[in-house]
């Protein structure tokens, strides 16, 4: 198979074309000039572009990777010689969603189909190999010279070295035969198992027959004595809560009893404190304290004493008659003598007579002012003599120390009143605490429980039972059980054997595998340790290969293989170059060899490298068509 040119809209082609010839082609060109978009269009001809793929973290899918820029569709054409054949594949687009899966391959120049080849297998057809195989053999990616192991790779690796039979490889065969373990048998999972605790149940089962009618007998007793003592404490239990009851009105009526006798006894003295209160109220001195009213009433006694005192003494009558005497003496001489001596006598004694009469009128006015007074003080207490206020003190007195044992007395059956309150309340309490006959502590609420925990444990023995009935009419005959359980028995012991001859298959295949690894695995490595050897000038001549395509070499100087990891980039590069190289000569058809696509896997080598690398890859191009996609001049 050789390609011979290519027309593309892809990623950043906008309907550009390509042409190659046989034997080594290298297109040199920059970096971001598209190298890496021709290689991917080889590969979306060949095998189309995987619309089913996602975006995930790092990765992009090609049919959004090389969508064109343009936003034209996707599409493009191979022109290919295959058995002497010009063949065209051409692919379009119709749906964004499913890119170049518009396929067809004419013979070149005519509208003549290949017949059976479509876009699901021309890849395939045309390389002889599978995409994944393509992509870990002759399709190197820039950054991705490395080989990672694969189903398809290593059925395809197996057939070289065995039968040529590529329907199997270890690790499925593997995977399959660990599977069909797993499903007889994964920790507490799988057939056996579940199989195994059936069985079991079923021996648990039949135990529970054996004894289930000697169980069924024992619970109905229990039953028929529970519904006996159900009876006896219901009887109690009426019996008991009559009786609380009774007792209970009882207390509350001899309580309320007391209550309403203490609350009489308090409004009788509240009353007898009010009679009193008003009768000290209508008293001549009132409510207020009895010390301070005596002091009052004291000091109002002295002075009616001293008021009495003044309005009681005589007036001397010695004043009227020197006024009279005066009086008389002085009109006298006015009156019969008429000199002026004698007129200036005569006023002399009128004067004298005013005197004298002014002073007696002064004394009347006093001794009347004091009565007036002295009257004015009883009329405040409502007497009229001082011997009637000190009666009236006196009765003010009793009145007061009548108050005082009224408010004692108040203030006793107060308390009283109070006290029998409370007691009442408590007794309430008490009442209600003793009708309570679900969550009380009296003994018809113990009772009451004890009825319900014997009628719950009747329930639950009645629910026993049934289920018991239930479930042997559900179990049907014992021998029945003891049947299947034998049955049972042999499936497990045929899973058993199954078991043991999948693990010992699983074993044999390790070994086979083992064996086979030993066949393949060091043809594989002697093929790469050649082109090792050619492309570092004889350095490394040995390559070692394990399943998993990782590779150590050595040079003849070392005395241990050395890891890729350990080795230089360009030195790494190389290696797996030639395990590349190793796997197209070995698990690539042999008749018609397909193209080896390489992007930039060179750009790490040195110049002298460099050199023994082109001059390998001239040889190869002998063979097959090499088409180099590089940044440095070769």
């Amino acid at each position: 198979m050789m390609i011979r040119k290519l027309t593309a809209s892809f990623g950043k082609l906008e309907n550009e074309t390509l042409s190659f010839h046989e034997g080594l082609n290298v297109i040199h060109a920059p970096n971001e000039s598209g190298k890496s978009t021709w290689c991917a269009f080889i590969r979306a001809m060949l095998y189309g572009v995987d619309s089913g793929e996602r975006a995930r973290g790092g990765y992009i899918p090609d049919k959004q990777r090389y969508a064109p820029w343009s936003g034209a569709a996707m599409e493009g054409e191979m022109d290919l010689t295959v058995d002497r054949c010009n063949i065209t594949l051409t692919r379009t687009t119709k749906s964004k969603s499913a890119p170049m899966r518009e396929f067809t391959a004419t013979y070149t120049g005519s509208n003549v189909r290949v017949e059976g080849m479509t876009g699901q297998n021309a890849g395939e057809q045309l390389t002889g190999v599978s995409r994944d195989v393509f992509r870990r053999s002759a399709f190197i990616e820039q950054g991705a010279v490395a080989v990672s192991g694969s189903p398809d790779l290593e059925r395809r690796i197996n057939a070289i070295v065995s039968t040529g039979e590529e329907e199997t490889s270890f690790t499925e065969a593997d995977a399959r035969l660990r599977t069909w373990l797993r499903k007889r048998r994964w920790n507490r999972r799988g057939m056996l198992p579940e199989l195994e605790s059936k069985i079991d149940d079923t021996r648990r089962l039949l135990e529970d027959m054996d004894g289930s009618a000697e169980n069924i007998k024992a619970l109905e007793s229990r039953l028929e004595q529970t519904r006996a003592d159900c009876a006896r404490l219901e009887n109690e239990v009426t019996e008991s809560r009559r009786r609380q009851r009774r007792e209970s009105i009882e207390t509350l009526g001899r309580g309320r009893a007391a209550l309403s006798e203490a609350s009489a006894e308090h409004d009788a003295a509240i009353e007898r404190l009010s009679e009193c209160r008003d009768e000290l109220r209508r008293s001549p001195f009132g409510v207020g304290a009895p010390q301070e009213t005596e002091e009052r009433v004291s000091e109002d006694l002295r002075e009616i004493a001293a008021l009495k005192a003044v309005y009681q003494k005589k007036i001397s009558p010695l004043l009227m008659i020197l006024f009279f005497v005066l009086t008389a003496l002085g009109v006298t001489l006015y009156t019969t003598l008429g000199s002026v001596a004698y007129i200036a006598a005569a006023g002399v004694f009128l004067i004298a007579a005013i005197v004298f009469l002014m002073l007696y009128l002064k004394a009347k006015r006093g001794a009347a002012q004091a009565m007036s007074e002295r009257r004015a003080i009883l009329r405040r207490y409502g007497v009229s003599h001082g011997s009637e206020l000190y009666r009236a003190l006196e009765d003010y007195r009793r009145l007061w120390a009548s108050v005082r044992s009224a408010e004692e007395t108040e203030r006793v059956t107060r308390d009283a009143y109070e006290q029998a309150r409370r007691r009442q309340a408590g007794l309430e309490e008490s009442a209600l605490a003793d009708l309570d006959f679900v969550s009380g502590s009296s003994p018809a609420a113990r009772l009451g429980r004890e009825l319900n925990a014997r009628r719950a444990e009747a329930e639950r023995l009645s629910a026993q039972i049934a289920t018991l009935k239930g479930r042997l009419s559900a179990m049907g005959d014992t021998m029945v059980l003891r049947s299947e359980l034998g049955t049972m028995e042999d499936e497990r012991a045929q899973l058993e054997t199954e078991y043991e001859d999948i693990s010992l298959a699983a074993e044999v295949l390790r070994a086979a595998d083992e064996e086979l690894q030993s066949r393949f695995s060091p043809e594989l490595g002697r093929v790469a340790a050649e082109y090792m050897s050619r492309v570092t000038g004889g350095r490394y001549s040995q390559v070692l290969i394990n399943r998993d395509f990782s590779a150590m070499t050595r040079t003849e100087s070392d005395a241990v293989a050395h890891d890729s990891n350990y080795l230089s980039a360009g030195t790494m590069d190389l290696l797996y170059l030639a395990v590349r190289l190793a796997v197209c000569e070995l698990a690539l058809p042999e008749g018609e060899p397909c193209p080896l696509i390489i992007d930039d896997a060179l750009v790490n080598l040195d110049e002298t490298r460099l050199q023994q690398a082109m001059e390998l890859l001239r040889d190869i191009a002998k063979k097959r068509q090499v088409i180099l996609f590089t940044c440095r001049p070769v």
